[in-house]
């Protein structure tokens, strides 16, 4: 039987990270040195071209890693699991967070380098050391004297839509009523 063949017959036709059914074809695992059903996948066309594309890839198709990174296939964690890096989102980081996959298969995902960290990357973290992203909401923990107003913003206070400070860790920027401030994340509790 052949190896496309095994594929549709394991994935019912359908392609194993979205679910079309239309344009499947079989998919390799790049960077990976077995070949056969093991390290391969039925995908559509929209996902191979976003796989092999990352200029092309729309966050929004990739919401069906929800349900597929699930899989008993490996190939399909695989792919999952590289996409999810790739795609750098809140929704995707929470995938992250709850994927189970065997310290091998992920050692095989890993071999792409997504999920490689920047060592010269700013990393923004609140209070508790909870990493924060562009367009997050926080909530300040201190009332902050807001400089060169006479204005206070008050504990409790929701700031919405951050920006990130690029070279400073400690800083971000945020509306706190009509102005926009500088708020340092040692003050911040994300939400």
């Amino acid at each position: 039987m052949s190896l496309e063949r095994e594929l549709k017959q394991r994935s019912g036709s359908k392609c194993e990270l979205c679910g079309n059914e239309e344009n499947l074809s079989e998919y390799t695992v790049s960077d990976i040195k077995e070949n056969g059903l093991k390290t391969a996948l039925l995908a559509c066309k929209t996902c191979t071209e976003q796989m092999d594309d990352a200029d092309a890839i729309d966050p929004n198709h990739w919401r069906c890693l929800n349900d597929s990174m699930w899989s008993e296939h490996d190939a399909v964690k695989i792919m999952a699991w590289r996409m999810l890096n790739r795609i750098k989102a809140d929704w995707t980081e929470d995938l992250l967070g709850m994927m189970y996959m065997e310290e091998e298969t992920l050692e095989l995902a890993k071999a792409s380098g997504d999920g490689d960290v920047d060592e010269n990357k700013v990393i923004h973290r609140d209070v508790n050391g909870v990493i924060l992203n562009h367009g997050d909401s926080v909530v300040l923990i201190k009332d902050l004297k807001v400089k060169g107003s006479s204005m206070v913003a008050k504990q409790g206070v929701a700031v919405r839509n951050i920006r990130l400070d690029r070279d400073n860790a400690e800083y971000i920027e945020g509306k706190v009523g009509p102005t926009l401030t500088v708020i340092i994340t040692k003050y911040v509790k994300k939400i």
